[in-house]
C-alpha cells in the first residue's frame, strides 16, 4: 500500500467543504486521519465519512498537530487567524480565500496551467478565484500555442460563489416571486431571483469591483505574463449553481477555429460542448456537478481577425474551488512536496 496522509478540512461545514469531503471520497484520496474543523456553533455535529461518523471540532491552536494537509475554506480572515499555526505544525495550508494570491511568496496554483510553481511553497499554497480558474483551464493551451495579447471576459455567476446560504436564498426568493410575495434579501444585497446585477464585491477606484480585478491580477500571476491585458466585467445571474463566461481573445496574428478546438480536445479539464445543428453549447445546468470545464462556441471574432470567441462553463463549488484544492494536494504528493507534520509537544 502507498503511503497516506492526515488531512484536515478548515471549513468542514460550508458548501465548498462538504464538497471537498466528497471528493477526498470519491477521488480515493489517500486519507489516513480526516480533521473537520469550523466555529464552536457547529462543534459536535457529525457527517458520514466512508461509512465512519467524524464529528466537527472546534478549530483551536492544537488542531493542526499531527496533519499534513490543511484544505482552508472558511474565509480569510479565518485563513489569516489560524496559518501561523498551520505553518508551524509543519502542515501545508491550500487556501480557497483570497487572503495569500497575491502575496509574492505565496504560489497560486492551478495544476492544469501551472504545477511547477507548487514547487516553491513556504507551507501555503493558494487557491485561484472561481472565475480565473475556469478561465485558465480553458484559455492556457491556446495562450501556449500562441501568446494571448489581451482577454476581454464578461462573467455569469451562480449564486453558489455566495455559498450555500445564498443558493437557499434564492430558492425562497423564486417561491416568493411564484406565490406574488415580494423576495427578500438577506445574503445578497439585492433579490437574485428572477433578477441579476454586477457583482457586488468592493468598487475601486478605477470602477472595477474586487471581483474583476481578481481574474486581471491572479491571471497574470498563474500565466507568468505581468503585461497581460485584461478586462473583466462580472455579473451575478440567477444560476444556482456553475458559472459561465464569454471570452474574447486577442493574438498577435490569427488563430485558426479549428486549431483552437482541437488543442481544447485534448486539453486536461476541458470538454468540448458543441452542436452547432441544434445550437447547443455548454450551459450552467450540464456543468453542474462536473469536473471539467464545458467550453464551446468557438468562433473568430469579427471585429478582428487575430481575435478568437469562446464561451465556456464551470461548477464553481468544485472545479472553481474544491476540486482544485484536492488537485493541488495531490500534486503535492505526486512531487514529494510535504514534509513530516510536527508532534505536538508534550
Amino acid at each position: 500500500m502507498g503511503q497516506s496522509y492526515r488531512v484536515a478540512i478548515l471549513g468542514a461545514t460550508g458548501a465548498v467543504g462538504t464538497e471537498l469531503l466528497e471528493l477526498l471520497d470519491q477521488r480515493n484520496f489517500p486519507v489516513s486521519e480526516l480533521k473537520l474543523l469550523a466555529s464552536p456553533r457547529s462543534a459536535g455535529s457529525t457527517v458520514m465519512f466512508q461509512g465512519e461518523s467524524l464529528t466537527i471540532e472546534a478549530v483551536n491552536e492544537s488542531s493542526f498537530n499531527n496533519v499534513d494537509i490543511v484544505l482552508a475554506s472558511a474565509g480569510g480572515s479565518i485563513s489569516k487567524q489560524w496559518v501561523k499555526d498551520i505553518v508551524a505544525a509543519g502542515a501545508v495550508m491550500i487556501d480557497n480565500s483570497s487572503a495569500f494570491r497575491m502575496q509574492p511568496d505565496v504560489p497560486l496554483v492551478v495544476p492544469e496551467v501551472n504545477p511547477e510553481a507548487a514547487a516553491a511553497h513556504q507551507g501555503v499554497i493558494a487557491n485561484p478565484n472561481c472565475t480565473t480558474i475556469l478561465m485558465s483551464v480553458a484559455v492556457y493551451p491556446l495562450h501556449q500555442v500562441l501568446p494571448i495579447r489581451r482577454i476581454v471576459a464578461s462573467t455569469y455567476q451562480s449564486a453558489s460563489g455566495a455559498g450555500a446560504r445564498a443558493m437557499e436564498e434564492v430558492k425562497k426568493q423564486s417561491i416568493a416571486i411564484l406565490q406574488g410575495q415580494e423576495p427578500k434579501a438577506e445574503i445578497l444585497p439585492y433579490p437574485l431571483a428572477f433578477n441579476l446585477f454586477p457583482h457586488n464585491s468592493k468598487l475601486e477606484a478605477s470602477g472595477y469591483c474586487e471581483e474583476e480585478l481578481k481574474m486581471v491580477n491572479e491571471t497574470r500571476k498563474i500565466f507568468g505574463a505581468p503585461d497581460l491585458r485584461i478586462t473583466a466585467t462580472c455579473v451575478r445571474v440567477p444560476v444556482l449553481r456553475a458559472h459561465s463566461e464569454a471570452i474574447n481573445l486577442e493574438f498577435d496574428s490569427p488563430f485558426a477555429v479549428e486549431k483552437a478546438r482541437e488543442l481544447l480536445i485534448q486539453a486536461p479539464g476541458v470538454q468540448l460542448v458543441e452542436d452547432w445543428d441544434a445550437n447547443y453549447f455548454p450551459m450552467p445546468i450540464d456543468a453542474s456537478g462536473k469536473d471539467d470545464v464545458l467550453v464551446g462556441r468557438i468562433r473568430q471574432d469579427i471585429s478582428n481577425p487575430n481575435g478568437l470567441e469562446l464561451w465556456l462553463c464551470g461548477d464553481q463549488i468544485r472545479k472553481g474551488a474544491a476540486l482544485n484544492a484536492i488537485q493541488i494536494a495531490e500534486l503535492l504528493i505526486e512531487k514529494n512536496l510535504l514534509k513530516p507534520a510536527l508532534v505536538a509537544n508534550s
